[in-house]
């Protein structure tokens, strides 16, 4: 079992022992997903660019990656095989010889 696996497995066991599966359809952890990465986003609020408390964004960083987990996992997607599917258009979409060094959207290179 890989470290994702395990993880994901500790998130299920949480949410089933509060019988919290009947809520989990892929919309509500669509809107969930989006509300917890808004309230991490909320942490740099009016501050300088490394200023977010390091405590609060570890606890939204982690519900935003267990929503996502949990989402993939509603789907039966491979979590290791789709992140390195986007990796690889990535590679396809932002060659490092066109965007290294710049921040421009792969249809402005």
């Amino acid at each position: 079992m890989t470290d994702i696996e395990q993880l994901l497995q500790q998130i299920r066991n949480f949410r089933d022992a509060r019988d919290w599966q009947q809520f989990h359809n892929s919309k509500d952890l669509a809107v969930a997903l989006s509300i917890e990465a808004s309230e991490l986003l909320e942490l740099f609020l009016w501050k300088g660019n490394e200023e977010a408390d390091s405590e609060k964004l570890k606890e939204e960083l982690a519900d935003v990656l267990m929503y996502a987990l949990l989402l993939a996992d509603k789907h039966n997607l491979d979590i290791q095989q789709i992140i390195e599917d986007k990796i690889k258009r990535n590679n396809e979409k932002y060659p490092v010889d066109k965007a290294k060094g710049t921040a421009k959207k792969y249809n402005e290179l």
